[in-house]
């Protein structure tokens, strides 16, 4: 089935976070090539009031979730948010793309005009159409983390160009 809604969202997403889990890995056989402590990169940031690497993987990889989760009309998968190394955060992408994985066309169908709430029951509770929450809320938000990620280890001398920040497409 072709289906706009699952089309620009779920191989979006998979192409990007297995990108990420390319440089992620690169930045593992760096660290310990270069006998750097892990938690050098782990834990860098482009500027001090930014997460650290690990937390914009780990963001990064809810957005996945929580995007394909709503428009699929699912429960959005939850995540302890515990990741300590380069392995864990490839355990968590591994697991955001398994459940990538387990979802299809037809369950997007409708989902452009679905209501998606963000923030239910605060003071910043916002309703979106589904389309609305995809192009202009839910992919941003995860290309930012992508791209902070890729930013946080290509400023730290991992040496990865645009061809790794796209992956295969």
């Amino acid at each position: 089935m072709n289906n706009p809604m699952y089309n620009h969202s779920v191989p979006v997403l998979k192409q990007m976070l297995h990108a990420l889990q390319a440089i992620l890995a690169q930045a593992d056989a760096h660290v310990a090539a270069k006998s750097i402590d892990p938690a050098a990169l782990l834990q860098a940031r482009l500027f001090p009031d930014m997460f650290p690497l690990i937390k914009q993987v780990q963001i990064a990889a809810d957005f996945a979730r929580g995007i394909a989760a709503r428009l699929a009309g699912v429960a959005v998968p939850a995540s302890e948010g515990k990741e300590q190394s380069f392995a864990d955060l490839a355990a968590l992408l591994d697991q955001t793309l398994a459940f990538l994985d387990s979802l299809n066309a037809a369950q997007f169908v409708g989902s452009e005009s679905k209501e998606i709430v963000l923030r239910p029951g605060t003071p910043k509770e916002k309703k979106l159409s589904g389309q609305v929450y995809l192009s202009q809320y839910g992919l941003p938000q995860f290309f930012f983390h992508v791209t902070t990620s890729y930013d946080i280890l290509r400023h730290n001398g991992l040496a990865i160009g645009k061809r790794d920040y796209m992956g295969a497409y």
